[in-house]
């Protein structure tokens, strides 16, 4: 089962971590990405840029609005994300313990990522989504 582990962090956490040494930084999650592909869980890990360049699509009229980050009334922000091939969602619970690079304001949200074997299968785009992922490698 793949599971989704979100790094969350609130300004106060991210604030923790603005004086720490990038090369610091990057060895703690190396050292972390490299014991989970030891183990073979790793699927994909990413980090995520600023907020604030990213932008916001908000759909409550038509047409939708675009405006830049981060969000209206942010308490927390997704930083990057792992995704775990692991056999529970407690063996993805106990990998998201060990990470680096945590404390007070900071949380990682886990969520199993549905399988395409979980939808329909005669669905036509079912079907067109599994012949793309067999043609590009990802089945």
């Amino acid at each position: 089962m793949k599971y989704m582990l979100i790094m969350r962090a609130t300004d106060e956490a991210l604030a923790a971590f603005e004086n720490v040494d990038f090369a610091e930084i990057m060895e703690a999650m190396g050292r972390f990405n490299d014991e989970m592909i030891s183990a073979g869980v790793l699927v994909a890990a990413e980090g995520l840029d600023d907020a604030a360049d990213g932008v916001v699509i908000d759909f409550s009229s038509q047409p939708p609005v675009v405006s830049d980050g981060p969000y209206g009334e942010t308490k927390e922000l997704f930083g990057g994300f792992w995704i775990l091939d692991v056999a529970s969602k407690e063996e993805a619970v106990e990998w998201a313990k060990r990470a680096p690079l945590t404390g007070p304001g900071q949380k990682t949200e886990i969520r199993r990522v549905a399988s395409i074997d979980e939808f329909p299968q005669d669905n036509e785009w079912i079907q067109k989504e599994r012949a793309w992922r067999e043609r590009t490698g990802q089945l």
